[in-house]
């Protein structure tokens, strides 16, 4: 198996194992294990890609998550990011799904409103538009090693609250469920992630990030603001340009991604596995 780089700073494109192998073979799961906690951002090129091989690579690298009321596969574990309807035409700018695709235009990282995180997640691009549409990332680790110590060591512990509103709210304020409202109560992380592989830290930030325990919610909010403008600049960023058969895997612990637009009238679906965190994955070392 090779790991060949993609970006200085994160990022690897894995040849040689593929999906496949990672299934069926603990030595490639391994290699690829240890090029997800070193890279934190993993592709693969020209996947012969389903459903079914997607949840059991996703699979291997620990429990997979629900997916949560009110989204498209509700109660599977397959997230459906797709403009396509019920038709097979692309919805209208006002439909939920478009909408939700805006949401997803902002910096993230999967989950973190949940009460049980997100180790990591997959994606599976099954149709795709003539231009546009692609993923960005950046890597929190290398944002959080660029701040200064004195920096570092006055946030490493304090408590910022995530919750799905502050994301959804910034782009339509019906756009969240009385459901989703109900089943998603805001959490609340550390604002850095260790990770117990390599004792890494990385900044754990995202759209969904509102609020900081003991700080006005204008200063925290600028905080937030300022952390993320540093973590996303342009010399940071990792711009993947999809082609059939891809499959992109992240590390939500130390990464943040987005989406990019693409020409409303031009189809595009894609496929996400989400991976829970578990304590022997370092939820001991954000939780509160």
């Amino acid at each position: 198996m090779q790991a060949i780089p993609i970006h200085p700073e994160f990022g690897a494109e894995i040849r040689g194992a593929g999906l496949l192998d990672v299934v069926s073979s603990d030595s490639a799961y391994r290699a690829v294990r240890e090029a997800f906690e070193q890279y934190s951002v993993l592709l693969w090129r020209g996947q012969d890609v389903t459903d079914d091989l997607q949840a059991a690579a996703s699979r291997a690298f620990g429990p997979m998550e629900i997916t949560k009321v009110g989204s498209l596969g509700e109660g599977t574990v397959f997230g459906r990011i797709t403009n396509i309807g019920p038709d097979g035409a692309p919805v209208p700018a006002d439909h939920r799904q478009a909408l939700v695709g805006k949401a997803n235009a902002l910096w993230h990282t999967d989950s973190s409103f949940k009460q049980t995180p997100a180790l990591a997640s997959m994606l599976s691009a099954r149709i795709l538009p003539s231009k546009g549409g692609q993923t960005e990332f950046v890597s929190t680790r290398a944002a959080w090693a660029r701040l200064p110590a004195s920096e570092q060591a006055a946030l490493q512990d304090r408590i910022v609250e995530h919750s799905y509103l502050y994301s959804r709210d910034r782009i339509d304020p019906g756009l969240v469920t009385p459901a989703e409202r109900a089943a998603l109560p805001p959490a609340r992380w550390r604002f850095s992630w260790r990770n117990p592989a390599n004792g890494l830290r990385s900044l754990y930030i995202a759209s969904h990030a509102g609020a900081i325990e003991g700080m006005a919610r204008d200063e925290a909010m600028a905080l937030l603001q300022r952390l993320t403008d540093a973590a996303t600049a342009p010399a940071h960023v990792y711009q993947h340009v999809w082609q059939p058969g891809d499959v992109v895997m992240w590390d939500n612990r130390a990464s943040m991604h987005r989406g990019r637009p693409f020409p409303a009238d031009q189809l595009r679906s894609m496929v996400r596995t989400t991976i829970s965190a578990r304590e022997v994955d370092g939820l001991e070392a954000v939780r509160p």
